[in-house]
C-alpha cells in the first residue's frame, strides 16, 4: 500500500514539477537554466507536499518516509535540472545534432571546426551565456572591461584543473585514436597572446 502511494505521489510530483517548468520558462525571467530548473523542482516538491498533506493522501506515511519521499523528489528534481534543459542548454553534442539536421543531415568534416567557431559561438550567444553563468554564480567579476575570478572562482577553477588532470581517463576515444589531451587542454596554448588584464 505504501509503495502503490509513494508511486502515485511521485507520479504527481513529476506532473507539478513540468507545470511549474513550463509556467517558470513562460511567464518568468531566468538568470541561469541550470539554477531556475533547481528552483522548479523545489517548488514542485513543496506544493506536491503541500497538496497531499491537505488531502490526507499521506497520513499512511510516517514522517521519516515522509521525509525520504521528499528527498527522493528533489534527487529527481535535480536529475532533471541537469539532463534535460541545462544539457539541452550546454551541449554541443546536441548543437552538432541540430546543425546537421539544419543543414538537410550532413556536413563535410572539414567544415566542422567552422563551424563550431564561427556559427555555434554565434548563434548560441556562448560567450554571453557562460559569462552571465559565472557571474550569477559568484565566480567571476566584470570590472573595467576585465573579467577576473573571484576566490571562490580560483578555489572553482583550481579543483576543476586538479579534476581533470587526475581523474579524468588518459586513454579517451577522440576521433579514432586513444589520447590524455583532455587531462591537459592548455598543453599546447599559446604564450604569446596579449588579451591579459
Amino acid at each position: 500500500m505504501k509503495v502503490i502511494r509513494f508511486l502515485l505521489a511521485s507520479a504527481l510530483f513529476m506532473l507539478m514539477l513540468a507545470i511549474v517548468y513550463g509556467i517558470h520558462i513562460t511567464f518568468f525571467r531566468v538568470d541561469v537554466v541550470f539554477y531556475s530548473a533547481l528552483v522548479d523542482g523545489v517548488i514542485a516538491a513543496v506544493i506536491t507536499l503541500a497538496l497531499l498533506s491537505v488531502l490526507g493522501y499521506l497520513r499512511v506515511l510516517n514522517h521519516f518516509e515522509t521525509g525520504q519521499m521528499l528527498i527522493i523528489w528533489l534527487l529527481i528534481g535535480y536529475a532533471l535540472a541537469i539532463s534535460v534543459p541545462t544539457v539541452i542548454d550546454r551541449s554541443l553534442s546536441f548543437y552538432i545534432l541540430e546543425k546537421l539536421e539544419q543543414r538537410g543531415g550532413g556536413i563535410q568534416l572539414a567544415s566542422f571546426e567552422d563551424v563550431i567557431t564561427r556559427e555555434y559561438v554565434q548563434e548560441h550567444r556562448l560567450v554571453d551565456v557562460r559569462l552571465t553563468e559565472q557571474l550569477e554564480s559568484g565566480t567571476i567579476t566584470i570590472e573595467g572591461g576585465c573579467v577576473r575570478l573571484t576566490p571562490w572562482g580560483q578555489s572553482l577553477a583550481g579543483f576543476s584543473r586538479y579534476f581533470r588532470q587526475h581523474f579524468l581517463p588518459k586513454k579517451r576515444l577522440l576521433m579514432g585514436q586513444y589520447s590524455d589531451d583532455l587531462t591537459d587542454p592548455f598543453r599546447s596554448s599559446r604564450t604569446d597572446s596579449d588579451y591579459g588584464c
